[in-house]
């Protein structure tokens, strides 16, 4: 879409576009980040360009900002830390306008331990448990920064559940379905399917288990992302 509106401004001129990653259908982003190569004219006005380009996009997407960078500058090898959202709710089937951006699980769940589940993804670890189709010529020594469950604040609405959560995961980047596996695993976790010592175990170098269950895309939500 943003393709498709960019050729329509610049009425079939040259141009490129490269975004600082890809997301799984139906998975929204709070934030997100392309690089526009264009081959002919500069833009002359950067904020005349941005309120053009917001009036042509789809209603479902809105530009927030444009900078110009150097040629040095590449969005994919300078983003620094991406910070992704899951938000959930459990123990009943909520109103179907919650579906979009957040997963309900009808059983209920520890949340307690699967907070205490959540931090042991903290940190440099062998992660190829949690990469879909993993083979054995991947890099899964990867670091989280920051993986908690928290009572959401963040999302509310008057068809929301009185208490929902979100999983907060940050780092720099990730694999293929890692985040809805971690997911996947605190869900089994928190319905006693597995247990802490599992999730420990999964991510030792030696490990040869495989996530089975991947939690569904509608509540996964590109947050922001940061640049050095």
């Amino acid at each position: 879409m943003i393709d498709r509106t960019l050729n329509y401004i610049f009425e079939g001129k040259r141009f490129k576009t490269l975004g600082s990653g890809r997301t799984d259908a139906m998975v929204s982003a709070q934030e997100a980040a392309f690089e526009l190569f264009i081959y002919d004219d500069p833009l002359e006005d950067l904020q005349e360009f941005l309120v053009l380009f917001n009036h042509n996009l789809p209603q479902d997407i809105r530009a927030l900002s444009v900078k110009q960078v150097d040629e040095k500058f590449n969005i994919i090898n300078h983003a620094k830390i991406k910070e992704y959202l899951y938000i959930f709710a459990h123990g009943d089937k909520f109103h179907p306008f919650c579906a979009p951006i957040m997963t309900t699980i009808l059983e209920e769940m520890d949340i307690e331990l699967m907070k205490q589940g959540a931090k042991l993804f903290e940190g440099f670890h062998n992660f190829k448990t949690y990469c879909y189709k993993a083979t054995d010529n991947g890099i899964y020594n990867r670091e989280i920064i920051t993986c908690e469950i928290v009572e959401n604040t963040l999302f509310t609405a008057n068809f929301f559940p009185e208490t929902s959560y979100l999983l907060r995961v940050r780092g720099q980047g990730y694999m293929r379905n890692q985040i809805r596996l971690i997911m996947g695993a605190l869900i089994k976790l928190g319905r006693g399917d597995i247990t802490l010592d599992y999730i420990k175990d999964s991510l030792k170098p030696e490990s040869t288990e495989i996530m089975d269950y991947i939690a569904p895309a509608s509540g996964l939500i590109l947050n922001r992302i940061e640049f050095e």
